[in-house]
C-alpha cells in the first residue's frame, strides 16, 4: 500500500498523519457537542481536547519509542519520524489520561465526568486512525491467503492492500477499527440510558475496548514485547479490572444517584 497521499516536489504527505488529524478533528468534534448539552463552556472543553490530544500522541510514541529501545538507541533521529509509524494506543491513553487529571485537577472539576465525555469519541478516533496502519502496511496478523481472507467478508481493497512484498497478512487493524466503531455505537445507545450513571460509559470504554485489543493482539506480529509477555494484553487486562471496578462501584449507589443525564450534576466550570 502506498503511504503517501500526495507529494510536493521532495516533500511528501503522508496518509498516516492525515488520518489521525481527521481523526483527531471529529473526536474533538463530538466532546464539545456532547459537553454543550451540559452549558460546559466550549473553550474549556477545546483546551482539554487539545492538551490531551498533544500529550496522547506524545504518550503513544515514547511508549512505543521505550519498548523499541534496541532500535531507537541506536537510529535516534528515528524517534521524531512519526510519520513513518509507530504509535501504540495504550502509550497514549494513559498520558491523555495523566493530562485530563491535571487538568481536572487545575480547574477543579470532576476529571470522571469528562472521561464520560471522551471515552464514545475516543473510540471512533480509535477506529478511524486505525486506518493510518492500513497505509504504512502494518498492525497486521500472520501470514495467510487471500481466498482464506476472502471468507470473512473483507472488502478486496482491504486484502489486496494487504499484500505485502508478495504475501497476504491479515488485516487485524480492520478487525480492530471494525470492532471500536460496533462499541462506540454501543456506548452512545447507553448514554441515552435514563438511569446511567456517571463513570459508567468510562468502565465500559475501559471494559470494551480491553477485550476487543487483548483478543486482537493474540493475532498480530508486530505486538510489543517485555520479558517474552505482550504488553498490550498486560495493559489491556489491566484497564478490563479497573473498568469492573468502576461498574461495581457504581453498581451500588442507588438508583436515582450521580446520574450521568442529570444536568445539575456537574460543576460550573472557572474558566
Amino acid at each position: 500500500m502506498n503511504p503517501v497521499l500526495i507529494s510536493i516536489g521532495n516533500f511528501d504527505i503522508k496518509w498516516y498523519p492525515v488520518i489521525l488529524a481527521i481523526a483527531s478533528f471529529i473526536g474533538v468534534g463530538l466532546v464539545q457537542r456532547e459537553a454543550r448539552k451540559f452549558g460546559i463552556k466550549e473553550d474549556f472543553v477545546f483546551n482539554m481536547s487539545f492538551w490531551v490530544i498533544i500529550f496522547g500522541f506524545i504518550g503513544a510514541r515514547l511508549y512505543y519509542v521505550i519498548f523499541n529501545w534496541d532500535y531507537y538507541s541506536e537510529n535516534l533521529f528515528d524517534i521524531f519520524r512519526v510519520w513513518q509509524g509507530g504509535l501504540a494506543i495504550h502509550g497514549g491513553i494513559i498520558a491523555g489520561f495523566i493530562t485530563a487529571f491535571f487538568y481536572a485537577k487545575k480547574y477543579k472539576v470532576r476529571l470522571i465526568r469528562y472521561l464520560d465525555f471522551f471515552a464514545p469519541p475516543l473510540l471512533l478516533g480509535q477506529a478511524i486512525g486505525r486506518w493510518g496502519n492500513f497505509f504504512n502496511s502494518e498492525a497486521h496478523g500472520a501470514a495467510t491467503t487471500a481466498e482464506h481472507l476472502k471468507n470473512f467478508l473483507i472488502p478486496n481493497f482491504v486484502i489486496e492492500g494487504m499484500n505485502i512484498d508478495g504475501i497476504y497478512y491479515s488485516p487485524m487493524f480492520y478487525f480492530e477499527s471494525i470492532a471500536c466503531f460496533l462499541l462506540f455505537i454501543l456506548l452512545i445507545f447507553i448514554r441515552r440510558g435514563k438511569y446511567l450513571k456517571v463513570g459508567t460509559l468510562t468502565g465500559f470504554y475501559l471494559i470494551g475496548y480491553g477485550i476487543i485489543r487483548f483478543f486482537i493482539e493474540m493475532s498480530r506480529t508486530d505486538a510489543l514485547l517485555l520479558g517474552g509477555f505482550k504488553i498490550a494484553q498486560i495493559v489491556s487486562f489491566t484497564m478490563i479490572v479497573i473498568g469492573i471496578i468502576i461498574i461495581m462501584i457504581n453498581y451500588r449507589k442507588s438508583k436515582f444517584e450521580d446520574l450521568y443525564n442529570d444536568k445539575n450534576n456537574i460543576e460550573d466550570v472557572k474558566f
